[in-house]
């Protein structure tokens, strides 16, 4: 029997998750309403790419894939491991295309890699930084293992950058428990430009630094090669259970300042309420955290993406989230 999705009040991780569940689940879905209420609703490049790649991988048959499609029906076969090689073709983001495909190639029955050509630092979506040092590390305490390297920078617009996976399948599994962070261990913030004046990064790094009181020797400016130009900011904090890492992204409109303040603002904020997972990483461990068959986390008062992504995950799989309101500022997450 099909499940039925409607998504007019999401975005692309209606279709990520529904893409994700199904291969490892084996259930078809029908999804309508594709983006409803974004001013350019249906699929555009980078969803559809995540549609095309997830048919490659588990051999299933579809019906709307196709640009600006508003409907789409997903029939799944067999997830295979193998060499997968995607391209985007536009700044559309590798980092949400390998989190849809993830799932699947853990639950294949030999190691896969993923070699993906796109965005690699896109302001929507998590740059390629996150998944390799908070959400690949956060997801290996369940026992999903994966790395990811980066190869080239690809900033928005130009795009053309790269990162390359490395995919172990997921044998035995554990549930998650993120309720403490555990000892400080460190911290740093990097501003990287790419065709961008050095200069820029060093006025975010000076307003962070005076906002956050840290020391200037936990800072730097990382010149890196890119098709475009871009700055992408990060704060990282690092903790014994997990990794904290806030990123703003420059714009011509925008001043440095204004870049490196809104990421300190946003890590203090963090710091502040004592949640263990911030927002962002607490909306990517919910699948994980289904699959692996429970958990518990603490966090800040959760997204509307996390609600409607518990919704989506329901659709597929027999799980309840629970949401409890911990502190003032915290919310416990326990999935059974």
């Amino acid at each position: 029997n099909m499940i039925q999705l409607d998504g007019k009040d999401g975005g692309g991780q209606i279709l990520r998750t529904a893409l994700s569940l199904s291969m490892i689940t084996g259930q078809p879905f029908h999804l309508k309403n594709i983006r409803g209420a974004r001013p350019k609703p249906g699929l555009m490049r980078q969803h559809l790419t995540c549609v095309q790649a997830a048919t490659e991988i588990s051999d299933a048959a579809t019906d709307g894939a196709e640009l600006k499609s508003t409907e789409l029906i997903f029939n799944p076969g067999a997830i295979k491991a193998g060499d997968y090689h995607f391209k985007i073709g536009t700044a559309g983001s590798t980092t949400l295309l390998a989190q849809t495909l993830l799932p699947a190639l853990w639950k294949a029955d030999g190691s896969s890699t993923l070699r993906l050509e796109g965005g690699t630092h896109n302001p929507m979506a998590p740059p390629a930084d996150f998944i390799s040092r908070v959400f690949l590390p956060a997801v290996a305490r369940m026992g999903f293992y994966a790395t990811c390297e980066l190869v080239r920078y690809g900033f928005a617009p130009a795009g053309g950058g790269e990162i390359f996976l490395k995919v172990t399948p997921a044998n035995e599994l554990k549930p998650l428990d993120l309720c403490e962070r555990g000892d400080f261990i460190s911290q740093s913030i990097t501003a990287k430009v790419a065709n961008v004046p050095k200069k820029v990064g060093e006025r975010e790094i000076e307003a962070a630094l005076w906002e956050l009181e840290w020391p200037p020797e936990c800072a730097q400016v990382i010149e890196v090669e890119a098709a475009g130009s871009g700055n992408c900011f990060g704060i990282e904090i690092v903790h014994e259970n997990v990794t904290e890492l806030m990123t703003t992204f420059g714009m011509t409109n925008r001043r440095a300042e204004d870049v490196g303040k809104d990421a300190a603002k946003r890590l203090g904020g963090y710091l502040k309420t004592g949640a263990v997972v911030g927002r962002c990483l607490a909306d990517q461990l919910l699948l994980p955290m289904a699959i692996a068959g429970g958990g518990k986390l603490v966090t800040m008062t959760p997204s509307n993406h996390c609600q409607t992504n518990g919704e989506v995950i329901k659709a597929f799989l027999p799980v309840n989230f629970t949401h409890r309101i911990q502190s003032e500022r915290t919310h416990l997450i326990e999935l059974s």
